[in-house]
């Protein structure tokens, strides 16, 4: 039981690391162009 007061505060903060991530990669624009950078591997440049 004394180990779920470890686990609960750990797992919250992991998801708000991975939505921080997330808002983090949105708000640069990684993701703004999905379909242009899967085209760019098949074009010879």
């Amino acid at each position: 039981m004394d180990i779920l007061y470890l686990l609960i505060p750990l797992s919250v903060l992991l998801v708000l690391f991975i939505l921080g991530g997330l808002w983090w990669a949105v708000h640069r624009g990684q993701f703004d162009s999905v379909e242009q950078e899967g085209e760019r591997i098949l074009r010879n440049d």
